[in-house]
């Protein structure tokens, strides 16, 4: 479904370029989850904003190709690309505590996106599909008219996931998801991030530098060291037999290793 192959994303500064992201690659199957975990500064989130064509200057895609169902998003026009965001791949960004808009009502915010991709709602449809979206996360109809500010730190990220959903994407990208959450509520989102992906067949890119939320939450692994794929494999090979130096220490600096 998504194929990344040999991407690489420099940084330009005054002392030359640096590789953040170093001949990347990877493929990501209809209905998987697949985790990629590494210290800050690894490349997670580089990668995740390259994929999705939002790497900013003085950011660049220097090489690679990165595949959606057989299409090279690095070749499209930045109109294509803005279509193809949201409507077939999505971002649950990190931080969802400043992904929202503060002066907007999450249903405007929702509606906003969907009218964005050319979707026309009457009033009465609008209301019944931001409801739908709302529930879907676990979220009660009323917070459709609620502001940001009156939400907790997990309810502005189930927010964020309905926005990612509302077109039902084949690929969603969360980006340290949890990262701000307490462990009672990364729980939960995790405990979504299953549910949907069984019952909407999605797959999921999960981004995190917490290993133990991504040996629960995914069938494969991936570990970046420096902008490079150390080691991939599946979830529980790479906890019980790692190979890579870098792996290993990453695990051992775990309280308990989950397998």
């Amino acid at each position: 479904m998504l194929t990344v192959r040999d991407l690489v994303v420099h940084y330009d500064t005054p002392l030359g370029a640096v590789k953040a992201a170093d001949r990347i690659s990877f493929s990501l199957r209809a209905g998987e989850r697949l985790g990629f975990a590494g210290e800050s500064g690894s490349g997670k989130s580089t990668m995740a904003l390259a994929i999705l064509r939002m790497i900013k200057p003085p950011g660049r895609i220097a090489a690679g190709e990165v595949r959606l169902d057989g299409q090279n998003l690095l070749t499209l026009s930045d109109e294509d690309m803005r279509r193809v965001r949201l409507a077939r791949i999505a971002l649950i960004p990190q931080g969802s505590m400043n992904a929202l808009n503060p002066v907007m009502r999450v249903k405007e915010q929702i509606t906003d996106a969907l009218r964005d991709h050319g979707v026309q709602l009457s009033g009465r449809q609008s209301e019944g599909r931001v409801r739908e979206l709302l529930e879907s996360v676990g979220l009660r109809a009323e917070v459709a008219d609620m502001f940001p500010h009156e939400l907790s730190g997990g309810m502005k990220q189930r927010a964020c996931i309905a926005i990612a959903i509302s077109l039902r994407p084949r690929v969603i990208i969360a980006d340290e998801p949890t990262s701000a959450l307490d462990v009672v509520t990364q729980a939960e989102i995790l405990k979504l991030f299953k549910r949907l992906n069984h019952g909407l067949n999605m797959a999921v890119l999960y981004i995190s530098h917490d290993l133990l939320s991504v040996s629960s939450l995914c069938h494969r692994v991936a570990i970046l060291h420096e902008g490079e794929i150390v080691e991939c494999a599946e979830t529980e090979q790479i906890f019980r037999t790692p190979q890579h130096p870098y792996t290993r220490r990453l695990i051992d600096a775990l309280p308990k290793n989950p397998f």
